[in-house]
């Protein structure tokens, strides 16, 4: 499997360097919740950067320089429990950047007239837009293009201004019934959302990659045009401008969005843990330093605000019926339903949010793309025990209640809400390298195509060919480090009777 350094281009320049060049990413082995509990604390007295964590590891962005400080306050069992998953993450963060991000102005020139235009024709040609990640700049002026070379089916939105006043820009998409004569009624939407998190770019561009294939394939393709003629889609790319911004300017590594807090040098609330269902602030109220810090009250983030405010309007006074709710984030490989905030009490429908996710997760990997896992969003948090009450639970690494999935499922009644957490499992974590954008990007558009067959009533998977979708750019190697899936039908139905046991037995 290749690694970040394998692939870098040259040396980070002295402002990377000086950043960065002393920080490692760690990944610790977790087998018992006292492991567990003994890192959660340790993470909370260090101010540790905790990047993700699933019921069997965590991993931990550090100074070098800190890492015997945290050994010293870790069992003996954790302290020899670790590996170094990015030993230069300066070089990786570098990698990141498109190639002429950090070049001399004066130095620009073969490249300048190059400019982002769709076409009515897909092809790997064409969208140069998918070969790097774009900054904000860029992607809205694009969403502004697309929405004048597509007037029939495109139509470009403000969600509302953030923090620093910057817009938070949509598209929807969908084509509208013309017929007076016959009545309409809700229109059904989907939203796709990206980017709450700053540093976590694949799931911004991911967004747009879907946006751009569904806009480019109507009237191409029967199923994409009948999905656009049913719903309208909400696409986002970036919950939170200010902090994506941030990340190209001064930090790539920033989470949170840009707002003052009490502490005038700990800017930023975390905008998935600020949402006033189950909202769990008294975990993070006396340290606006964590980067999982909720605010001192419900809906203190303005994005997040603007973002309810904006959804229960659609709702209330524009005759709008959300089906669905997709909130994509990095990185895991995994497909969460509510709830968030506890495994003790079960969500109304929760077979057929398996059921769903569970066919999202079997159209990802029929791209010949990654494996995901299907889970409950709180899973991490519990080992199931022989019975629900014998189950013992996990402390936390951060605050869990507040997220946008609860609060589309619970508060707004959208009945398919999932957390789908993109590529890659740790190779290289936030830093997914601009490469591994389109085939990020096809994995997800068949997970949004299966979920609104789903929608449509049409529940089973095929093979994509006359009349589906393979996206734009589809003949891009699927990105190094990830597995080429050749699956025959018998493994296909072992892997989902796998999942669907797995699910009962937590249950």
């Amino acid at each position: 499997m290749e690694g970040p350094k394998a692939a870098s281009r040259a040396s980070p320049p002295p402002s990377l360097l000086s950043r960065y060049g002393g920080d490692v990413v760690l990944r610790f082995e977790i087998r018992t919740p006292e492991e567990a509990a003994a890192l959660a604390e340790a993470v909370d007295v260090l101010f540790l950067d905790v990047w993700e964590f699933t019921t069997e590891w965590a991993d931990i962005r550090l100074s070098k320089d800190i890492v015997p400080s945290l050994l010293g306050l870790l069992p003996p069992s954790l302290q020899g429990a670790h590996t170094p998953l990015m030993h230069h993450l300066a070089q990786a963060i570098y990698d990141s950047y498109p190639s002429l991000t950090f070049q001399d102005p004066s130095t620009q020139h073969d490249n300048d007239h190059r400019t982002f235009s769709p076409s009515l024709r897909p092809s790997t040609e064409t969208n140069i837009f998918f070969q790097n990640y774009q900054p904000l700049s860029v992607i809205t002026p694009w969403m502004r293009l697309l929405q004048s070379l597509f007037p029939s089916h495109v139509r470009m939105l403000n969600i509302g201004l953030s923090y620093e006043g910057r817009d938070i820009p949509a598209l929807r998409v969908g084509v509208h019934p013309t017929n007076a004569e016959k009545p309409s009624g809700r229109r059904k939407a989907i939203i796709v959302a990206g980017g709450s998190h700053a540093r976590e770019w694949i799931s911004t561009s991911t967004v747009n990659y879907i946006a751009y294939s569904l806009i480019t394939e109507y009237g191409k393709s029967k199923a994409t045009t009948e999905l656009l003629e049913q719903f309208d889609f909400i696409f986002i790319p970036t919950i939170n401008p200010d902090g994506y911004t941030y990340t190209w300017e001064s930090d790539r590594l920033w989470r949170k969005n840009r707002q003052q807090t009490s502490l005038r040098f700990c800017r930023g609330i975390d905008l998935d843990r600020t949402w006033d269902f189950e909202w769990d602030g008294q975990s993070t109220r006396s340290n606006p330093c964590s980067e999982s810090f909720s605010g001192e009250e419900p809906f203190q983030a303005v994005e997040s605000r603007r973002l309810a405010t904006w959804a229960r309007n659609e709702t209330e006074n524009n005759n709008i019926t959300f089906s669905a709710f997709l909130d994509l984030h990095s990185y895991s490989q995994q497909i969460l339903y509510p709830y968030s905030y506890t495994c003790t009490t079960t969500p109304p429908f929760l077979e057929n949010l398996e059921e769903c996710a569970i066919g999202l997760a079997k159209a990802i990997r029929l791209t010949k793309g990654s494996r995901y896992a299907v889970n409950s969003a709180c899973d991490w948090r519990v080992t199931p025990g022989s019975t629900p009450s014998a189950a013992v639970s996990w402390p936390q690494l951060e605050s869990s209640g507040g997220s946008a999935l609860d609060w589309f499922y619970h508060e707004l009644r959208v009945p398919y809400s999932y957390q789908i957490k993109l590529r890659d499992t740790g190779n290289y974590g936030f830093l997914l390298p601009a490469r591994q954008i389109v085939p990020t990007g096809r994995e997800a558009l068949a997970a949004v195509q299966y979920l609104g067959k789903f929608l449509l009533g049409d529940k089973g998977i095929e093979h994509r060919g006359e009349g589906g979708s393979e996206g734009v750019g589809r003949d891009e190697a699927v990105g190094e480090g990830e597995a080429v899936v050749e699956d025959d039908d018998e493994e296909r139905d072992e892997d989902e009777d796998s999942i669907q046991w797995e699910l009962k037995r937590k249950r």
